[in-house]
């Protein structure tokens, strides 16, 4: 297997109206990393992932596999082997599990294939079926699937597609308990062979599969390390975990 390529992000500015969203962002996910990016709502995670896919226009350095990032179509970015998923998720839900997976497999077919049913199925659309555990529900129609399957089946869509470095925002978000522990087995077997980030609100399930973790406060980073390390590290817990609760004062006794 090829060597995985890394993530390096250096002085990320994005800008909107005078409001710094992502305000100098210095980050590295190493490849093959599971990283959970955390922080409060407006910390700038989602904005630091749109930057670099290519959705919103940013300042500084962002590199994948060494090639920058930045100032480049969403479509060049795309072919550079990043995917995203968005926190709802995007599939067609008229068409099969198989005819999803076919669709994102089949850029290099016409318009007029793509939803013919192939005599046989290609090797890397039945790995993916395989990988997200959907194998036995193939010929489904994907708006009959539950809300986790549905958020595999757009996994999937990204893994036909030979993706890199998947970005996925909030996987879990609505998931039952058993949908979010699949998940996350899904996610760390996906991270042996991709390098995969993960914004994340759910921090029992950020303490169960987190390889490594960055807080984002206002824009920056704030900590990173394991999840022991941010767990622990006061910055963190004033302005994110949240402090133990101080035991309540005594009623005084009126005079």
């Amino acid at each position: 297997m090829t060597e995985l390529p890394g993530l390096r992000i250096r002085g990320l500015r994005v800008a909107f109206d005078g409001f710094t969203a992502v305000d100098g962002v210095d980050l590295d996910v190493q490849p093959g990393d599971l990283r959970f990016l955390i922080g409060p709502n407006g910390a700038g995670k989602t904005t630091l992932v749109d930057a670099v896919t290519g959705l919103v226009r940013a300042t500084g350095s962002v590199e994948f596999g060494g090639r920058q990032l930045l100032g480049r179509p969403v479509h060049h970015i795309a072919r550079a082997g990043i995917g995203r998923t968005f926190q709802t998720a995007t599939v067609f839900e008229e068409l099969t599990v198989l005819q999803n997976l076919d669709i994102a497999a089949g850029a290099g077919r016409g318009a007029g294939t793509l939803l013919r049913r192939r005599r046989s199925v290609p090797e890397p659309v039945t790995r993916a079926l395989d990988t997200i555990g959907l194998a036995e529900l193939a010929e489904r129609p994907a708006g009959v699937l539950a809300h986790g399957q549905k958020q595999w089946l757009e996994i999937g869509m990204l893994l036909v597609q030979d993706v890199r470095l998947l970005l996925l925002d909030e996987p879990v978000a609505g998931m039952s308990q058993d949908e979010r522990d699949a998940t996350g087995a899904l996610l760390r077997q996906i991270a042996e062979e991709r390098t995969v980030v993960v914004i994340e609100h759910d921090m029992a399930f950020m303490r169960s599969f987190a390889r490594s973790v960055s807080v984002l406060h206002a824009g920056r980073v704030l900590s990173e390390g394991t999840v022991a390390d941010v767990q622990a590290d006061p910055r963190v817990q004033e302005v994110y975990l949240g402090h133990a609760a101080a035991p309540a004062p005594e009623p005084r006794e009126a005079p």
